[in-house]
């Protein structure tokens, strides 16, 4: 009965933002492992942005470092992506990703798609030249 539910994707031109969503039913974001991770055509899911959710440093991509901020609103119960400086190579499906259980502040999240149990339908970002 967990949903996670993602928005905010689009068609934009390179250099553009966009700013994705997701909100969370039946689970609280706050103290948990959540992340975001993308996948492209012919290749495999990846890790682009990964947070504690209770305190802690945060994972990014190299190729995203400086351009995506993983960031969260308790009160909504959503977590965010803010995406800048967009590339062609942003194109993929971006899914949101969570962690059964409760999560210690302070403590690191595994950036490996194999660790999440719960994830989203996905939300497509589409980055032309």
């Amino acid at each position: 009965q967990v949903q996670l539910v993602e928005s905010g994707g689009g068609s934009v031109q390179a250099g553009g933002s966009l700013r994705l969503s997701c909100a969370a039913s039946l689970y609280t974001v706050r103290g948990r492992c959540m992340g975001w991770f993308r996948q492209a055509p012919g290749k495999e899911r990846e890790a682009v942005a990964v947070a504690n959710t209770g305190g802690g440093s945060t994972y990014y991509a190299d190729s995203v470092k400086g351009r995506f901020t993983i960031s969260q609103d308790n009160a909504k119960n959503t977590v965010y992506l803010q995406i800048n400086s967009l590339k062609p190579e942003d194109t993929a499906t971006y899914y949101c990703a969570a962690k059964t259980g409760w999560f210690s502040a302070g403590s690191n999240c595994p950036g490996s798609t194999a660790y999440y149990d719960y994830w989203g339908q996905g939300t497509q970002v589409t980055v032309s030249s």
